[in-house]
């Protein structure tokens, strides 16, 4: 049995590990159980989705189409219905922080900001070209980063939209996806331009680039829970997996091994 009968577009995993939430262009949310695969429930929108996200406590998550929608696990129709004048919605966020707040992305080139508890949009940056991505910083609850048409990325404290914080370079086409590290130290961008690049929290400039010759154009980046690793879809039809230190050894360290990497650490 497929998944979806038409392009998958999200998939997010619920608050407590135990289910597995996808939505696809075939106006359809299906529930899954994250143990043995089996589907739980399912839910028909009125449009396309374009992504999912799920609540970091409760058993609710959005989806992002036509309009922000909010879902409750148990209720087959959305509770909540955000809209802010987009032609379509790309992308949605929670926040992991000040869990009920939530990040959109449009092609009108705006970045909505919402809060569940007012059930209503609260504000609204328009950039001058269009964003594909957004990701909260998990230890800084007002600061999020945008992935944009430009090749920049863009760092913004949602309490004052009207400049960013930091503006990431390196870049040399459209970015199209950004993830923090669960550290909240250092963020990951994969690009048209075939690269990723991780970023330090208020560097404008790459710390590392990864690429390879047979490596296409990235449309999907993000961190593992141990912040270890980073996980990249592309083009060629290709999921791969790379060391979020290049140079970080693989094989279990000796306590002096250990103490010796600690050092050369810090000197860095």
């Amino acid at each position: 049995e497929n998944a979806h009968t038409s392009f998958c577009r999200g998939v997010s995993v619920t608050a407590d590990g135990e289910r597995v939430i996808s939505a696809g262009d075939d106006k359809a949310i299906r529930i899954w159980d994250a143990t043995n695969g089996e589907r739980l429930s399912e839910f028909l929108g009125n449009s396309a989705f374009s992504s999912i996200d799920c609540h970091w406590s409760d058993s609710v998550f959005a989806t992002s189409g036509a309009t922000v929608e909010i879902w409750d696990e148990n209720r087959s129709d959305p509770i909540q219905r955000l809209e802010w004048g987009a032609d379509s919605v790309t992308k949605v966020r929670f926040n992991p922080v000040e869990k009920d707040i939530l990040a959109s992305c449009g092609t009108d080139r705006g970045i909505g900001l919402y809060d569940l508890r007012l059930q209503t949009p609260v504000r609204k940056l328009v950039m001058a070209m269009r964003s594909n991505s957004v990701a909260w910083n998990p230890m800084e609850s007002f600061n999020f980063t945008v992935a944009n048409e430009d090749r920049y990325l863009y760092t913004y404290d949602m309490r004052k939209l009207s400049t960013a914080t930091c503006v990431h370079m390196d870049h040399i086409s459209a970015v199209m996806d950004v993830d923090y590290s669960p550290t909240g130290r250092e963020f990951v961008s994969g690009s048209y331009d075939r690269t990723i690049r991780i970023y330090g929290v208020g560097k404008g400039h790459a710390r590392d680039v990864y690429h390879t010759r047979r490596m296409q154009r990235i449309f999907t980046v993000c961190y593992s829970g141990d912040s270890d690793f980073i996980l990249s879809g592309s083009d060629d039809a290709d999921i791969r997996v790379w060391k979020a230190k290049s140079n970080a050894p693989m094989k279990p360290l000796l306590p002096k091994e250990r103490e010796a990497l600690n050092y050369s650490n810090k000197l860095v």
